[in-house]
């Protein structure tokens, strides 16, 4: 079986992108939706998710502001914006298509 590290390349900013429709959120944060909402199979670790977080920041999809977490503690929140908004829907797109391609393979009799 593969492992929750083993995601298609891209995948992991569609899913943090996705993630951040919901608000502004802190890294441990969104590794948890992700993995809550994956019925606990994807499991995004810090040594990728931060370095997600940061180019997708760096692109212009996210921005970052500082604050408190709800157990007081300095937290980064990342929140999405326009320009992450659209390239969210073009992903979401591409995704779509990719997973019904595979499905109609994997499908095959």
């Amino acid at each position: 079986m593969s492992k929750p590290s083993d995601l298609i390349q891209g995948t992991l900013d569609l899913l943090i992108l996705k993630t951040l429709t919901l608000g502004p959120q802190h890294g441990w944060s969104i590794a948890q939706m992700i993995k809550d909402r994956s019925e606990d199979v994807l499991q995004v670790q810090q040594g990728s998710l931060y370095p997600a977080l940061h180019k997708l920041e760096t692109q212009g999809f996210i921005d970052s502001e500082w604050g408190d977490s709800d157990n007081n503690r300095r937290a980064k929140y990342y929140s999405l914006t326009k320009k992450g908004r659209k390239y969210l829907a073009e992903e979401e797109a591409n995704w779509q298509r990719l997973s019904r391609a595979v499905s109609l393979v994997v499908s095959m009799a």
